[in-house]
């Protein structure tokens, strides 16, 4: 299982995009797991997430997305809540991605930042009211769980330490450790994902043998 580690990559630079194109990442990999039960999904999602990254691998492009104004806040507040988390709990290395090669396939993984030699950080900014609810709850959501324990495992780090933000209110941090079911959830959906898009690509490119080639233009897709 080798790891390599893109140290100065940029995170939604171009070279950043290319080094994703077609590959199963741990913010996308929740998509393809049901978290209450923690089986393989079989539904629109799971094989929409499927034909996105087969295309990618077909084409050798990712298709550019407009943010969401919760995406774009949550680009705008990530330096403010890893500076608060640094001035107030432990300092914290940038790296731009880092990509594990499990043999029969691969995940990727954006960490928001390493914490010393076996930390990780990982920044979700939040309205106030979802905010409360994970304060009040005393867990990280459920939602969240296959990217946390994805990114300790490409990482191979020891916890990772969820933050919640929300400017104005309290700095809310909870320690996740590996959990063995979880790996074991993402290990089996990693290796079922391979599998399909493998088959995707190969019949695609069986069923297009031989059709003329058309120009690649820019399309720009907004996510409602």
């Amino acid at each position: 299982m080798t790891l390599t580690t893109y140290t100065h990559l940029e995170q939604g630079s171009d070279e950043w995009l290319a080094a994703r194109c077609g590959l199963l990442t741990a913010s996308t990999i929740g998509k393809l797991i049901t978290p209450a039960t923690l089986k393989v999904a079989d539904n629109e999602t799971s094989r929409g997430l499927t034909m996105t990254l087969a295309a990618e691998r077909i084409t050798g492009h990712v298709d550019f997305v407009y943010p969401t104004a919760d995406m774009q806040r949550g680009t705008d507040d990530e330096p403010f809540a890893r500076d608060a988390y640094a001035e107030h709990f432990a300092p914290v290395e940038q790296v731009g991605f880092m990509v594990r090669d499990f043999g029969a396939y691969r995940i990727g993984f954006s960490p928001d930042g390493l914490v010393g030699g076996d930390g990780l950080i990982e920044i979700k900014s939040r309205r106030p009211k979802e905010h409360l609810k994970t304060v009040l709850k005393g867990l990280p959501p459920l939602e969240n769980m296959a990217q946390l324990h994805a990114g300790l495992l490409v990482s191979g780090r020891s916890f990772i330490d969820y933050i919640s933000y929300s400017a104005g209110l309290p700095l809310w941090v909870k320690r996740v450790y590996p959990d063995t079911r979880w790996v074991n959830a993402i290990t089996t959906a990693a290796e079922t994902f391979e599998i399909n898009v493998t088959n995707i690509v190969n019949n695609f490119t069986t069923a297009t043998h031989g059709l003329p080639t058309t120009e690649r233009r820019e399309v720009f897709e907004e996510i409602y």
